[in-house]
Parts: C-alpha cells; sequence; structure tokens
C-alpha cells in the first residue's frame, strides 16, 4: 500500500488493523559516470514498493537525500547535516505514530545513513514510542553477492550497477561501463589506513572517479535475482516483525539495584 497513492479514508482503515510502515530513504550522490545520482534511493523504493505490494503493510514516500557530504567534490552530489536527517527522520517517524504506527523499517540503500538510522531507532525506542529498525538490501544477501561477483566494490559497483539495469536500465549509461571501470579504484577496505588509523575522508580520496569495483560484470539478468533475493529478504522482515508483540518489542525495564532485597 503506498500511502501517495491512497485517500485518507484507505489509510484510516489500514491503522484500524495494522500498525507496520516502511520508509525507503538512500540518498542522491554521485555514483561514477554510469549511474545517475538517484541510485540508492532508486533501489530503496523500488524494494520497499515491491516487499509492501506483497504483504500489503503501508509504505510512504521515499527519502531520498541522506548523509553524503563525503561525496561533494562531485557535482550534483546532495546532502544534509547528519543532526539535520537524523531529526528529520525522527520528525517523520512519530509522524507516523500520531496515525497509529508502532514499528517502523528504514529501507535503506545508503551506507552514509546507517549508524544515523540506528541512532533514530534507538531514540524511538528508549522512550517507547515505537520499534523502527535500519535494514539495508546488501546486506540481506552477502552470499548471493559474493558468488554473481569477482569484485563487488561498496559503491557504484556492479551490485548497483546491476540492480539499476533491472530496475531502471533506461538510465544506465552502458556505454560508460569500461570508464567507470577504468577510472575508479578495486576498493581496499585497508586503503590510506595508518597504523591502524583511517586517514581519509572522501571517496575521491580513493577513487578519481567515485566509484569501486568491476562495473562490466554487471548485468539486468543478475540485478534481477539480487532484486528478487533481496525482496524476499524484506517480506521475511516486515512478516517477522509484525508478528511481534509490541511489549515484546519495547524497552526491558531497569535492573533491580538490590536483587532479593525486595525493596
Amino acid at each position: 500500500m503506498f500511502l501517495s497513492h491512497r485517500s485518507w479514508p484507505e489509510l484510516a482503515e489500514y491503522a484500524a488493523t495494522e500498525s507496520l510502515a516502511v520508509v525507503p530513504l538512500g540518498s542522491t550522490e554521485q555514483h561514477g559516470p554510469h549511474l545517475p545520482e538517484g541510485t540508492d534511493y532508486l533501489i530503496a523504493e523500488a524494494l520497499a514498493r515491491a516487499a509492501t505490494d506483497r504483504t500489503g503493510h503501508l509504505c510512504t514516500p521515499p527519502i531520498p537525500v541522506g548523509v553524503s557530504s563525503h561525496h561533494r567534490q562531485f557535482h550534483g552530489t546532495m546532502w544534509v547535516e547528519p543532526p539535520v536527517f537524523r531529526d528529520y527522520v525522527e520528525s517523520l517517524s512519530r509522524n507516523l505514530t500520531s496515525h497509529g504506527i508502532d514499528r517502523i523499517v528504514y529501507v535503506n540503500a545508503h551506507g552514509g545513513n546507517v549508524s544515523h538510522l540506528r541512532e533514530v531507532g534507538r531514540r524511538l525506542h528508549e522512550d517507547g514510542t515505537a520499534y523502527a529498525i535500519e535494514w539495508m538490501w546488501d546486506e540481506s544477501i552477502p552470499d548471493l553477492i559474493d558468488a554473481v561477483f569477482e569484485t563487488t566494490g561498496p559503491h557504484g559497483g556492479p551490485k548497483e550497477t546491476a540492480m539499476i539495469m533491472h530496475i531502471a536500465e533506461e538510465l544506465v549509461r552502458e556505454d560508460r561501463l569500461e570508464a567507470a571501470h577504468d577510472g575508479g579504484a578495486v576498493f581496499d577496505s585497508d586503503a590510506e589506513r595508518v597504523h591502524g588509523a583511517t586517514t581519509f575522508y572522501d571517496s575521491i580520496e580513493n577513487s578519481p572517479n567515485g566509484v569501486f569495483g568491476d562495473q562490466t560484470d554487471a548485468t539486468p539478468e543478475i540485478g534481477e535475482r539480487l532484486f528478487e533475493a533481496a525482496a524476499d529478504q524484506l517480506v521475511a522482515l516486515l512478516e517477522w516483525l509484525d508478528a511481534q508483540p509490541f511489549a515484546d518489542l519495547l524497552p526491558k525495564p531497569h535492573l533491580d539495584p538490590q536483587p532479593g532485597s525486595g525493596a
């Protein structure tokens, strides 16, 4: 059920029996010379819509701009500061709770959002307002991703390229796949680390064109496999969360400071 396409009486009917909402989030940022800047939020929205079509749960409009200042040297990248992002997502989430929602899944497709969504979820959990959790599509199917790609890369690589080939193939600049590969970098988790310290802040410091991995391995067929597998995982998560008694999701009480004292 896509909120934007429903009337308020239809949404009132949903709230009378259901209390789960899905919020897709991503970013609008550079993804190399071959992918659109909306790659992350396009993936998040497509997965959220597909999963909620299957389960009947509520899906909100996407949040298309996230925490992306580490891509700011590339034209077109948009971002908001982390506190602004956290406050916006929290405000939107509390808006949902005013309509009877008490559990939220943030369907996320941008790594820069992860820690901030976890923080928002913690705030909502601590005051007992809602149970909100972050879900990242590629982290739900790591074995499949490793099986289909030799060099995956964390950004603008074959997994995101394949997903956009499946979701919106017309937006992939296929004539630039070789340039993306040749001008990018094979990601090394230890790159630019000095004596255990991470010494880089921006993607341009590790990749001249901002992408990592071998994009030439991507195909629409692989993208469809990834999409369907991730959607299955999201459906399973929604069904699991929907089945939990809300009381079991609330914070546990404070430990008894004097066990056995009867105080």
